[in-house]
């Protein structure tokens, strides 16, 4: 599995809207809000490095609203935290 980090600068005026349409890219498995130097911040993973295009450069760069976008490629997880697990914590199954 390869990990992209992609940053997405925005139109302002455009943010929930764009992370609400990147949210819902095949591909995509998380979006976030943030602060700093970019608007949002999106987790990409795939199977094989081709699709990394097919998902930042073919999809994510042409959703309306989307100014640019700057791509880190994860080379490796020092951390293996399952976020579902997470957020269950103190819900009964």
């Amino acid at each position: 599995m390869l990990t992209a980090i992609v940053l997405i600068d925005t139109d302002p005026a455009r943010i929930p809207e764009v992370a609400s349409e990147v949210a819902d890219l095949k591909g995509v498995s998380e979006v976030y809000s943030v602060t700093g130097k970019a608007d949002l911040v999106a987790m990409v993973r795939v199977q094989e490095h081709d699709q990394l295009a097919d998902v930042i450069a073919d999809r994510i760069s042409k959703v309306p609203g989307v100014v640019r976008t700057e791509t880190f490629i994860a080379f490796r997880a020092y951390s293996n935290v399952d976020l579902e697990q997470a957020f269950a914590l103190g819900l009964d199954d």
